[in-house]
């Protein structure tokens, strides 16, 4: 099971954020590139990157000299969600030397776009879906859809079948070190033959177990590593990906 450890940023520094709260915020220092280069030193092989700002709409351009620090720093595979919404974006951000984007809000609210930009961009593009109560929520996790997170990823994979992946977040689990909702990543993943990546309450060596049980292809570990309760080290034996 491939394991991205997440760095997410907010004013250029690395944060993490309960179940999405901007106001419920755990800043983690001042410098993302120095979690980077440990994470690439405890042996991780690739990055999930977040851009808070740009994912609620604000200056889309602020974390970008960070994003750009990172992948040059660690030279490993990264990836960027977070305010993905045209294609100008999507050049700009590859420029950057990221391996591939997750694209959120945009996927739901013009699928259409978002089926010819991942046939442009082949395997460089990522459906982000995250589920609050099975809706899919957007806008950085501000509003709720109603549209089921399952029926999303369905629609988008009938639409084209180069997606890279999908990240399927439950934004009740994440940040709260509660352990993933298996139930929802086992109905995401019997959807779709997309691969899969489960993010949100990734918190301890049992978890990893059960989703490598499961055959999970991918999972994003956040808050655990940074608190503590796991040891990268230790979520890569136990994954496999070493």
């Amino acid at each position: 099971m491939e394991i991205w450890p997440a760095i997410d940023l907010r004013h250029g520094k690395p944060v993490r954020l309960r179940q999405g709260d901007y106001d419920r915020q755990t800043v983690f220092g001042d410098d993302p590139v120095e979690f980077a280069i440990r994470w690439r030193d405890a042996g991780a092989k690739r990055l999930h990157l977040v851009d808070l700002d740009a994912a609620r709409g604000d200056d889309p351009e602020r974390n970008r000299d960070a994003v750009k620090k990172i992948v040059e720093a660690t030279g490993l595979q990264c990836e960027l969600g977070g305010g993905v919404r045209d294609e100008q974006a999507i050049e700009a951000l590859l420029a950057l030397g990221l391996s591939r984007l997750v694209v959120g809000s945009a996927a739901l609210k013009e699928p259409d776009w978002f089926a010819s930009m991942c046939e442009k961009y082949p395997g460089q593009l990522a459906a982000g879906i995250d589920a609050r109560d099975g809706m899919v929520a957007t806008d950085g996790w501000l509003e709720t859809s109603s549209t089921p997170a399952v029926e999303l990823a369905k629609d988008l994979r009938n639409r084209t079948d180069k997606i890279a992946a999908i990240i399927y977040t439950d934004i009740a689990r994440d940040g709260m070190m509660r352990g993933p909702n298996f139930e929802g990543l086992a109905q995401m993943a019997a959807a779709t033959d997309i691969p899969l990546v489960a993010s949100g309450g990734v918190t301890t060596l049992d978890d990893v177990r059960k989703l490598v049980k499961v055959e999970m292809p991918a999972a994003i570990v956040g808050r655990s590593i940074y608190d503590g309760a796991m040891q990268l080290e230790e979520v890569l034996d136990v994954a496999g990906d070493r």
